[in-house]
């Protein structure tokens, strides 16, 4: 499985972006699809996480309410869309895939991943 993360660059404080993701290779419905980030001189985190079969999500709860994730299946991509954007989201933004359908409580466990896409900058900043 491939991942090609694109869409990211500088916005102002306050204002929005998208990111996607595409998937090619072997996807299947036993796939969960998350975005993890990371800002310079931190651990990459868990942004948010759904589960591609039946669409559960988990977000952080630092993003909850302000990004959203959401797929189109027939594209084998997924969206983030971000809001309400701060400064403190500036990170490199990873899209990654797992071959199973993880539980939520598992979703934000980055080892739990095995495909991982090259990331793509979000910079917020006045």
């Amino acid at each position: 499985v491939q991942l090609q993360a694109s869409g990211g660059g500088s916005v102002q404080p306050g204002g929005s972006l998208r990111i996607s993701c595409a998937a090619s290779g072997r996807t299947s419905s036993s796939f969960t699809m998350g975005w993890f980030r990371q800002a310079p001189g931190k651990e990459r985190e868990f942004v948010v996480a759904m589960r591609w079969g039946d669409g559960n999500l988990k977000y952080a709860a630092s993003v909850k309410g302000r990004f959203t994730m959401s797929r189109d299946r027939a594209k084998d991509t997924v969206y983030l869309q971000m809001n309400s954007l701060f400064p403190e989201d500036t990170a490199v933004y990873y899209c990654a895939a797992a071959e199973l359908n993880m539980i939520i409580g598992s979703m934000s466990t980055s080892n739990r991943y095995q495909y991982w896409g090259q990331g793509t900058q979000v910079t917020v900043s006045s």
